[in-house]
């Protein structure tokens, strides 16, 4: 971009505008690289924290969620309150850069703007969802081309999981949630609508529930019996991930050792999980699809 000069008796008035059109030129370049790449950052949820690491920026991060502990790093950080609610005068006290926000949160996204603070709001429903919020927060972080470096990597690694189980015959599983701790019922369990839907399917499973049109419907110890999945996956009364003991998942076991009848049951393929992959729809997605096939494959054929 060139600068015109003023002609005139006084030259040097001609310099001085020049110089100053160049300033400001450069100020405006300076503050688009700013905007491009905020020096701070808050995350709201687990699956935007993990991304951030992900993509080389996890010391960018001046808080996060009250949900968010992987990598251990963000254990150090302040926590903002939940996903549900996040605590927008703690967030605004920070001054970030910028905040990563769920669509859902429209009412916290309406006020940090209003205060003049800059928010990427995303969605997480889906994995391609995940997969675009990749990219999306890479470019919001003046990070695209390591955003798409990362979508392909685990794109990739979905298509090797992918094309490995189509070695071996689909099985049919049950991935549980939720229930009433101690006991097999008041279910809940991973429908069609869910990412976890995809994933199992990556794996070669095929979801029992996959007919179901919501993320996560209730299912009845009945509905167990009548589906008949050759895996149950349970981590239904671990409402924490963090501290859960051996023990703790033996007990969920034996607790389905009382129904002998369910395929799964009687050929020793329920297992007890507790960990943020089967949760956290972020990059580690891929080691959820791991899980549910390294599970799949230790179920015998019908």
């Amino acid at each position: 971009m060139q600068s015109r000069t003023i002609r005139g008796r006084d030259n040097g008035l001609g310099r001085s505008v020049a110089m100053g059109a160049g300033l400001a030129v450069a100020w405006l370049l300076s503050a688009a690289g700013a905007m491009a790449q905020p020096a701070t950052v808050v995350s709201t949820a687990p699956s935007f924290t993990e991304t951030v690491f992900a993509l080389g920026a996890g010391k960018r991060l001046v808080a996060v969620s009250n949900y968010c502990h992987y990598p251990p790093e963000v254990n150090r950080l302040p926590k903002i309150g939940n996903y549900l609610d996040p605590n927008v005068e703690a967030i605004a006290r920070l001054k970030p850069g910028l905040v990563l926000l769920h669509t859902e949160q429209r009412q916290a996204a309406g006020q940090l703007t209003a205060m003049g603070i800059r928010v990427l709001t995303l969605r997480n429903t889906t994995l391609e969802d995940t997969m675009a919020s990749v990219r999306q927060i890479g470019t919001a972080l003046g990070l695209a081309r390591e955003g798409t470096r990362l979508e392909s990597e685990l794109r990739a690694r979905l298509r090797a999981i992918e094309e490995r189980s189509k070695t071996r015959p689909r099985r049919t599983l049950l991935f549980v949630v939720g229930r009433t701790p101690g006991r097999l019922d008041g279910m809940m369990a991973v429908g069609s609508g869910s990412y976890l839907n995809e994933l199992m399917r990556i794996a070669g499973g095929r979801n029992v529930l996959d007919d179901s049109r919501v993320a996560y419907p209730q299912i009845s110890l009945e509905g167990v019996i009548r589906l008949d999945p050759d895996v149950i996956v349970d981590m239904g009364d671990m409402t924490a991930t963090e501290g859960v003991s051996e023990e703790h998942k033996r007990a969920v076991v034996r607790l389905w050792e009382g129904q002998p009848v369910v395929r799964a049951v009687k050929q020793k393929t329920v297992f007890a999980v507790a960990d943020d992959i089967f949760v956290v729809p972020g990059p580690r997605v891929v080691e959820a699809a791991e899980a549910f096939a390294a599970m799949l494959s230790k179920a015998p054929g019908r």
